[in-house]
């Protein structure tokens, strides 16, 4: 608080507000930070930080929900933000690529064509682990997104 605050009668807020303030933070900033960072890793950046963007869509709710007037500008920019969220739900990209050699580490199952490597001990069907491990060349078709996979051009 800066010198003058005090002398004109502002003071801390009470120690649960303080609180409360510091457990929305957690979520809204901390987790949901986290949350878009494994996001990206899984479908994409440009992907993740367009689902990321719809966190106003929810503010507005709130907002309306609180009394907020719904007016034609805030009825426009819902409609596209729910069709901007349904294009991309709704994309499809499949085609035969080739995936080149690659060593990293990331958690993963032993379920699909890109993950068919030994282990010095047997791991079970379905249990997620993780370790270094090589991805041989393969090349195959199926629908996907641009993750750490999916690293090809067109």
């Amino acid at each position: 608080m800066s010198s003058a605050a005090p002398a004109l009668g502002a003071s801390l807020p009470a120690v649960g507000s303080i609180a409360a303030a510091f457990v929305v933070g957690f979520f809204a900033y901390g987790v949901s930070l986290a949350l878009f960072i494994v996001g990206m890793r899984h479908v994409g950046t440009a992907r993740a930080g367009a689902y990321f963007s719809v966190a106003p869509f929810f503010g507005a709710v709130l907002a309306i929900i609180l009394g907020e007037a719904i007016t034609w500008q805030l009825i426009v920019a819902g409609v596209l933000m729910a069709l901007g969220v349904w294009l991309h739900l709704t994309e499809r990209h499949g085609h035969e690529h080739t995936h080149e050699p690659v060593v990293h580490d990331h958690w993963h199952t032993h379920d699909d064509e890109h993950h068919t490597h030994a282990h010095a001990e047997p791991v079970a069907a379905g249990t997620r682990h993780r370790h270094a491990h090589v991805h041989e060349r393969l090349t195959h078709g199926h629908d996907h997104y641009p993750d750490a996979h999916h690293r090809h051009t067109h």
